[in-house]
């Protein structure tokens, strides 16, 4: 696993965050703010992708697979695509609703992630890894406690789908997958704890100046 996010041939190094919430007051946008904070910092260049801000359009359509057979891909794709392949490491910041990803994040992967993209199918079914190279970091919230969900098997399904059926798939090494519980009743202070405790998270992937 790596530990370091060095500049590349005197480039800043690029860390796209990815993050879906409706709520600015929210707790996942407090968890932005500082890991851009932490980013700026290293010295480091950060990229915001606020899904909800910029009204990105989730639902893969029939258009889009019509495109995407004729080798097309739509602006609004092509977009977030260019933003994944320029970067170094991407953080997806999004609570966990209803045992998942938030409908708005899952749209996300499901336009953005596509085949050609993300991976290919070769031969006779062998899976094409196209995302190697990119660093995953994901920061999850949910109003049960960490214990609840870790002894009912939720956090293995949690990792399994997103980091293992998704990130992995792509061939993308996920450096960690943090989970932040208890959210219906933590105090202000707790709250506060959590987005502190991102600084001794992200020391291992960005440098200190």
């Amino acid at each position: 696993m790596h530990t370091s996010f060095k500049d590349k041939d005197g480039v800043r190094s690029k860390h796209l965050i990815i993050l879906a919430h409706p709520d600015p007051a929210s707790l996942s946008v407090a968890y932005k703010d500082e890991v851009v904070k932490l980013t700026q910092k290293a010295g480091s260049e950060a990229i915001v992708r606020d899904l909800y801000n910029i009204g990105f359009h989730p639902v893969l359509s029939g258009e889009d697979f019509a495109a995407f057979k004729e080798g097309k891909v739509p602006a609004d794709i092509k977009l977030e695509q260019d933003y994944i392949r320029c970067a170094d490491l991407i953080t997806f910041i999004y609570p966990i609703w209803w045992a998942g990803m938030p409908a708005m994040m899952k749209g996300y992967i499901d336009r953005v992630f596509s085949r050609g993209f993300a991976y290919d199918i070769v031969g006779l079914g062998e899976i094409k890894k196209l995302l190697t190279g990119k660093r995953v970091v994901v920061l999850n919230n949910f109003g049960m406690t960490y214990d609840e969900y870790e002894q009912s098997g939720m956090l293995d399904a949690l990792k399994r789908t997103s980091d293992t059926g998704i990130f992995e798939f792509c061939g993308m090494e996920v450096e960690a997958h943090h989970f932040f519980g208890r959210m219906d009743k933590a105090s202000r202070e707790e709250c506060c704890g959590h987005v502190r405790m991102l600084g001794f998270l992200y020391e291992k992937f960005l440098p200190a100046r």
